[in-house]
C-alpha cells in the first residue's frame, strides 16, 4: 500500500525529495547570468607617435679669413658648385689662378691635419681654430707642403708652394676646399668683404677724343 502512494507522487517531487536527502544544490539554470562574472575591461589605447626630431641648424661659416691662400686677390677659375646629393656630380672648393712655384698660406688660424700626398697630388690640410664643432677644415692642393701633422699655423702663414702638377684647370691654380664635418661648404665665405672686394672702380683717360 505504501509503495503505490510512492509511486504515484509526481516526478518533479521525487527529484527535489532526493536532491534534498543527498545534501547536493541544485544545478542552476543555463539562462541565469553569474554573478561572478567579470565586467569587460576596454583594451589600451595604443601610445601616441613622439614629435619628429627638429633638423639640426646648420652653423654658418665666420669670416674669419686674413689672407687669400694665394696671391692678393687671385682669378676664380672655377667657384663653388654644391653636388646634389653627396655622390653626385660638383664641385666642392674653387680655383684659384696662381703660376706654379706660388706661396700657398693659411688663410686663418689652425692646426695641420694632413700634409702629404693623395693620389700622386699633395695636399695640406687644416683645422681652424674656434670654429664650432665639428671645426672648419680647409684643404690646399697641389701643394708642396713645407709643415707636417700637428704644426700650429698662424693666419697667412705659407704651407708649401703650388705645385705644377697637371690639374683640370687650363692653367696652374690652386683648388681650395672647406669641410665641416662631411658637408663640403664654398670656401669663399671665409673671407671678410674687406678682403673679397675687388676695390673702386677706376677712370682711365680717352685719347685721341676732341674736346667740345
Amino acid at each position: 500500500m505504501h509503495v503505490n502512494r510512492f509511486l504515484a507522487l509526481p516526478l518533479g517531487l521525487l527529484l527535489a525529495a532526493t536532491a534534498s536527502a543527498s545534501g547536493a544544490a541544485p544545478t542552476p539554470s543555463p539562462s541565469t547570468p553569474s554573478a561572478t562574472a567579470s565586467p569587460s575591461v576596454p583594451a589600451p589605447s595604443p601610445p601616441a607617435p613622439a614629435p619628429p626630431s627638429p633638423s639640426p641648424v646648420p652653423v654658418p661659416v665666420p669670416a674669419i679669413a686674413r689672407s687669400w691662400p694665394v696671391g692678393t686677390r687671385p682669378a676664380v677659375l672655377r667657384g663653388w658648385e654644391p653636388p646634389a646629393t653627396p655622390y653626385a656630380r660638383g664641385h666642392r672648393g674653387v680655383d684659384l689662378a696662381a703660376p706654379a712655384g706660388a706661396p700657398v698660406r693659411a688663410v686663418a688660424a689652425g692646426r695641420v691635419l694632413f700634409a702629404g700626398r693623395v693620389a700622386g697630388r699633395g695636399v695640406v690640410s687644416l683645422e681652424l681654430t674656434g670654429t664650432g664643432t665639428p671645426p672648419l677644415r680647409t684643404t690646399y692642393e697641389p701643394v708642396s707642403p713645407s709643415v707636417t701633422e700637428g704644426d700650429e699655423i698662424a693666419p697667412a702663414q705659407p704651407v708649401g708652394t703650388l705645385s705644377p702638377t697637371a690639374s683640370h684647370c687650363p692653367t696652374a691654380c690652386l683648388h681650395w676646399g672647406l669641410r665641416r664635418g662631411e658637408t663640403y661648404l664654398n670656401p669663399l665665405s671665409l673671407l671678410p668683404a674687406w678682403l673679397s672686394a675687388r676695390g673702386p672702380s677706376r677712370l682711365l683717360p680717352v685719347l685721341g677724343v676732341p674736346l667740345p
